[in-house]
């Protein structure tokens, strides 16, 4: 695989683009928020400017009613407070009813504005670079007077000038710090990714031990550090399955093996006679027919482990299954002196294999058979359970039962528990059964519960759920034995 150049790794990094994300997020913000800032400051400013020419304009109006004709004195006073207030460009003109001129503050500009432009009422309006109020006195028996104070905005624009400088700065430095910030940020951020990265390019199938550190943060990064170390978990317990499941099947081929050729060495060893041939010959084909079932279960739970055992899609009388079942084990029971016995009965239909659902009740039958002793009895019962729509199968021993530390494993391939368990007659299984018997289940959507006590027997019940699982009413008498508890 061709490498990168290291300055386009460097752009294409986690790293370097939330650090761009960071900084153009962070800059937008400041902008916005510096823009905030001047916009406010710049309106109350102005609301400031617009109070104090009111107060101005309310200082003149009193000053000219109380020295109403007395134009001296109005000069005067009008010429001392433009005076105080030349910063900001304050000035006041009075004129007449007819617009005419009568009086002027010293420092008052030229004014190109006619009367008719403004408006009466207190009311600071804009007027080129002045922000002017305009009033009008009235005495009866006496001429009108107009008057017009205004101040320039100039050094409230100045002001603003000098905020937008600073404000101009401080959004400067931010584009500095910004990348860098963001860039220690990131940094600080991506670091767990990093060691997340480095710990599972260092993990080897043969070495699963080493797991990611935990930051103690509950963080999304934290979370997919426990997420990685449980599959890292699930994958090192399915490593050891798996190598565990290998060992025990080549130990149970290597048996058979081992005696089909210690067969065809007695064989070619001597001179036989025919019938002495027939039964080496005889022992070699049953040990050929254990192998046969050792691979057909092996292959099953392959399937199981790929996903491809399909629960079939063929309507199955699984009462029927259950009731041939009974009829094929019913001799082996009598030979060992097991009472095998139909507690219930119901009639019911199952979408799915057929060959698979015998499968499980032959093996399930076979399994209460072995671990019953002489004069122990076998129960079979079949009962749909309306309360949580479901098909369930249970089969009851009396045999001597399962310790509790071996229930957690019945399930587990190639477990057999303690061997003492079983009858004093000979088997021999290959510790698939319960295993496939479960794979088998869960493909038809069900599970298997197991209820045992020690010395007093074992109950296993198959419970398929309603979906696949098609009840009929039955009306022979063989049905209403369902009703009946377990012996």
């Amino acid at each position: 695989m061709p490498f990168a150049h290291p300055r386009e790794m460097f752009f294409g990094t986690l790293r370097f683009r939330l650090t761009m994300w960071n900084t153009a997020v962070v800059l937008v913000l400041v902008v916005v928020t510096l823009w905030g800032v001047r916009e406010g400051l710049r309106l109350e400013l102005w609301k400031e400017a617009d109070v104090q020419l009111l107060e101005d304009a309310g200082e003149i109006k009193e000053t000219i009613e109380r020295n109403y004709l007395n134009d001296a004195a109005i000069e005067e006073e009008i010429n001392r407070k433009a005076t105080t207030h030349t910063h900001r460009g304050l000035h006041i003109r009075i004129f007449d009813e007819n617009d005419a001129l009568l009086m002027t503050s010293a420092n008052a500009p030229p004014s190109p504005f006619s009367m008719e432009y403004f408006q009466f009422g207190m009311q600071p309006v804009t007027a080129g670079q002045f922000r002017l109020v305009h009033f009008q006195l009235t005495r009866p028996g006496m001429p009108a007077w107009k008057v017009r104070v205004g101040t320039s905005f100039a050094p409230l624009e100045s002001d603003i000038e000098q905020v937008t400088r600073l404000l101009l700065v401080v959004g400067s430095v931010a584009l500095l710090i910004s990348p860098l910030g963001g860039y220690w940020l990131a940094g600080r951020a991506t670091r767990p990714i990093a060691q997340i990265i480095d710990t599972t390019a260092r993990l080897h199938p043969s070495s699963l031990d080493e797991r990611l550190p935990m930051r103690g943060t509950r963080d999304e990064l934290d979370r997919l550090s426990a997420t990685i170390n449980g599959f890292l978990d699930r994958i090192g317990r399915y490593l050891d399955q798996n190598r565990e499941f290998t060992s025990n099947a080549a130990h149970e081929l290597r048996s058979p093996l081992a005696a089909i050729q210690n067969s065809l060495e007695v064989a070619l060893n001597a001179d036989r006679t025919p019938e002495e041939y027939r039964e080496l010959l005889d022992e070699i084909l049953e040990e050929c027919g254990g192998l046969r079932t050792l691979v057909n279960q092996l292959l099953l739970l392959a399937e199981n482990d790929a996903g491809r055992l399909q629960a079939g899609t063929e309507p199955v009388q699984f009462d029927t299954v259950v009731q041939k079942a009974y009829d094929m084990f019913l001799g082996v029971a009598e030979a060992a002196s097991i009472d095998l016995r139909i507690a219930g009965l119901e009639r019911c239909r199952i979408v799915g294999d057929a060959a698979r659902l015998r499968q499980v009740v032959n093996n399930l039958i076979d399994n209460a058979i072995k671990f019953t002793r002489s004069g122990g009895v076998v129960t079979i019962r079949l009962w749909s359970n309306p309360l949580d729509q479901t098909m369930r199968l249970a089969v009851r021993d009396t045999g001597s039962g399962i310790p509790a530390h071996d229930l957690p494993h019945i399930f587990n391939r190639f477990y057999r528990g303690d061997k003492s368990r079983l009858r004093d007659r000979p088997s021999r299984g290959t510790g698939l059964g319960l295993a496939i018997c479960q794979s088998i289940v869960a493909a038809h959507g069900g599970r298997i519960e197991v209820d045992s006590v020690v010395d007093q027997g074992t109950t296993i019940t198959v419970i398929i759920p309603a979906a696949t699982a098609l009840l009929e009413p039955d009306s022979t008498a063989q049905a209403q034995a369902t009703v009946a508890q377990l012996p």
